[in-house]
């Protein structure tokens, strides 16, 4: 079988495993049709409809980079899975053009659902993309606001004071490093990584050491304006499909900063159902 049938077979089944609500479209109770239309993904993806079919029908043309990172963005493909769309359709790999930005709803969900920890959502250039309410009050003074970036606040700002300051700088780098090689063409980040650059020093010696961190558990103190000093574990989820992390701030069961932390949460609830 050669990689056009392959292609084909490949963009089937990638359409049969979605539903509507995955791609944001209302449910139809009565459809029989398994996963979605093929006039859905060609509207999703802005193409005609003739011109997908035919890519399923393995007698379409050689589809460009633009098509095929439209029917990534479709079918939801993690990086692996669009290197491997790419190679099926014979066409080079392009560069990612940027980051994702959005959050899944389900891990939207699983924010609402753990009320008493403190849970963050950064894309892939440190853009605070989501958080629940115990966040903002830890970190935000009650919220984030217009969607901060984690590296601006630790270079530019003024950040919460804590143990481990210097830590998160090489943890940032680190990171956006990883994002500027895989979104060399992202004008967002290439603007941050400019404002960075000309306003910290700091962030411009730490980039020269090419620093290497991997995400995990992290103990560290932090200083809150109303709750004081507080010691918490910090843990990293990661959503690789998105090139995301989930941050976890918890407090060790029965200390002070758990007791803190939970008055913290219920103040934070009375102030989000105000």
């Amino acid at each position: 079988m050669n990689d056009r049938h392959e292609l084909a077979r490949f963009l089937r089944g990638r359409r049969e495993l979605l539903v509507p609500a995955d791609v944001g479209l209302p449910g139809e109770p009565s459809r029989r049709t398994r996963g979605l239309r093929r006039e859905e993904v060609a509207e999703l993806a802005h193409m005609s409809v003739d011109y997908y079919a035919r890519l399923e029908q393995a007698r379409g043309p050689r589809p460009s980079p633009r098509i095929l990172d439209a029917l990534t963005g479709v079918f939801r493909l993690t990086p692996a899975e669009r290197t491997h769309l790419f190679r099926l359709a014979g066409t080079q790999v392009t560069p990612l053009a940027a980051p994702v930005r959005t959050v899944r709803p389900h891990v939207a969900a699983l924010l609402e659902r753990i009320p008493d920890t403190a849970a963050v959502v950064t894309d892939a250039t440190y853009d605070v993309i989501a958080w629940n309410p115990l966040a903002g009050a830890l970190f935000g003074g009650g919220d984030f606001g217009a969607r901060p970036n984690l590296a601006r606040r630790r270079f530019l700002g003024r950040p919460m004071e804590s143990s481990s300051a210097e830590e998160f700088g090489y943890v940032l780098v680190a990171r956006l490093r990883r994002a500027a090689d895989r979104y060399p063409h992202d004008p967002g980040l290439a603007r941050l990584l400019a404002e960075l650059r000309a306003g910290s020093e700091e962030f411009g010696q730490i980039w020269e050491t090419d620093p290497v961190h991997a995400p995990g558990h992290r103990t560290k103190t932090l200083t809150h304006p109303e709750a004081g000093r507080l010691r918490v574990n910090c843990d990293v989820l990661t959503v690789p499909h998105d090139d995301q992390q989930v941050v976890f701030v918890t407090a060790d069961p029965g200390t002070p900063s758990a007791r803190a932390l939970r008055q913290l949460a219920l103040a934070a609830r009375d102030f989000s159902a105000r």
